[in-house]
């Protein structure tokens, strides 16, 4: 009776009071209390979100957790709410990522198809993992990094090279010098046969070019090759005398791999066709041969480019070619050459002159061939000599300056007997001399 006794007065003192609409609030809080407030479910918030129907479109690229890796295919939740598998030809064109996924992975993967047959998102590693590759490699351009590669085909421009999942492209004159096809005249098959011994192997290269929007992925080995050089190039300079062995023979010149002093890594220089005798020869291989020890003097450096010349240790003919022939003189001298303009003739060992297609008739030839033919030895009369630019001139043709002797018989001028003055004035003066013999005189 007290409790309701209390209850009532203040209800109804409350009551009369109060308005009416601060009577039905007080009366609510005190007979419906608020509950205290819910924590929040993931469906909640993705209700409130209003987005819990944003399926990926096909091409999109999700992100997600591995939760299986069994019968050889990838599951992954995708935001808790929807599962993707990765299988097929989507799974093991990167079977390396494959058997290092574990659950709990969180990954990235491509849509591939909204639903397959099992109700699952189709996904693909490859898509992803090529723009991760493409992006890496833009990253090793710049930092010049070596990285290992796996020959893969060859063609006539080149090496076909696996740089992760990509292919790459290596060009021959990205090549090494290990590995570079030196084929005589350029045979394109040979050049060919040569790369394809290289498929299977692993190169270092550095990536040079990278071209994602193209497709188009350039290496290089020969810079690998040139930064591994460098110091010991920086050893080399311009006039030093080296000793080596020839590595290789083409049309142009000699390879030749020799051993900086001091060190154990070899280094290879080009001696130009040029500069291995004073003397033309035709090809290095009629001088030269692979592995002949040879001696020559550095006489250029361009970046891991290295010129070598061989005549240069070997006093130059030339210097004394006046001494040893003269101009006007008839000497013999072999055909080694013909050309279209005249004959290249060899007089010595060192000299070799020319005998242009003018100078090898009285009369004018369009054909050298009509003269003479290789091998074979003539007189020429020398016509010309140019030590400073090494050439010598010859000449088939009789010398225009020699006479023969020709006899001139007596002649006797008469003399004059009285002559006056106004004669004198109208006589020429051989007139005035006295009888004179002429001798014959023989000309040379």
């Amino acid at each position: 009776m007290t409790n309701s006794a209390i209850t009532e007065p203040v209800t109804e003192s409350v009551t009369e009071s109060a308005t009416e609409p601060i009577t039905k609030t007080v009366a609510k809080s005190v007979t419906k209390p608020t509950p205290p407030p819910a924590v929040l479910t993931e469906l909640d918030k993705l209700l409130e979100q209003g987005n819990f129907l944003n399926v990926p479109k096909k091409g999109a690229a999700v992100k997600g957790k591995v939760i299986s890796t069994k019968n050889r295919q990838v599951k992954i939740s995708i935001d808790g709410l929807m599962v993707g598998v990765v299988r097929g030809r989507e799974l093991f064109q990167d079977p390396e990522m494959f058997r290092s996924l574990k659950d709990g992975d969180e990954v990235e993967a491509t849509v591939v198809d909204v639903e397959n047959e099992n109700g699952e998102v189709e996904l693909s590693f490859r898509s992803v993992g090529q723009k991760k590759a493409w992006q890496s490699l833009g990253e090793l351009s710049v930092s010049g990094e070596i990285i290992k590669v796996k020959i893969l085909e060859a063609n006539k421009g080149g090496l076909i090279v696996k740089v992760g999942n990509l292919q790459g492209f290596l060009p021959v004159s990205q090549l090494a010098p290990e590995h570079y096809p030196r084929v005589s005249g350029g045979d394109k098959h040979k050049i060919l046969e040569k790369l394809k011994s290289l498929i299977g192997q692993e190169i270092k290269v550095k990536v040079l070019d990278v071209m994602e929007d193209d497709g188009k992925l350039i290496v290089s080995e020969k810079a690998v090759w040139e930064e591994e050089q460098k110091s010991i190039i920086d050893r080399c300079k311009v006039g030093d005398v080296v000793v080596g062995e020839i590595s290789a023979v083409a049309d142009f010149g000699v390879f030749v791999k020799f051993y900086p002093t001091g060190t154990d890594v070899p280094l290879e220089g080009l001696v130009h066709i040029s500069e291995i005798a004073w003397q033309r020869i035709d090809h290095p291989k009629d001088l030269l041969t692979i592995n002949q020890t040879v001696k020559a003097e550095i006489i250029g450096l361009e970046g891991s480019k290295i010129f070598l010349s061989m005549k240069k240790l070997v006093s130059d003919p030339w210097v004394d070619v006046a001494q040893k022939y003269k101009i006007g003189e008839w000497v013999e001298g072999k055909i080694v050459k013909m050309n279209p303009f005249g004959f290249f003739v060899e007089l010595d060992h060192d000299i070799q002159g020319l005998a242009h297609i003018s100078e090898l008739s009285e009369t004018p030839i369009d054909d050298p061939s009509k003269i003479g033919k290789i091998g074979e030895t003539m007189r020429f009369r020398v016509v010309s000599i140019e030590p400073q630019e090494h050439r010598l001139g010859l000449s088939l043709k009789t010398e225009s300056t020699v006479v023969k002797p020709v006899a001139v018989p007596a002649v006797t001028v008469p003399a004059v007997t009285e002559t006056t003055s106004a004669d004198l004035s109208q006589t020429p003066a051989q007139t005035l001399a006295s009888p004179v013999e002429v001798t014959p005189v023989s000309t040379t």
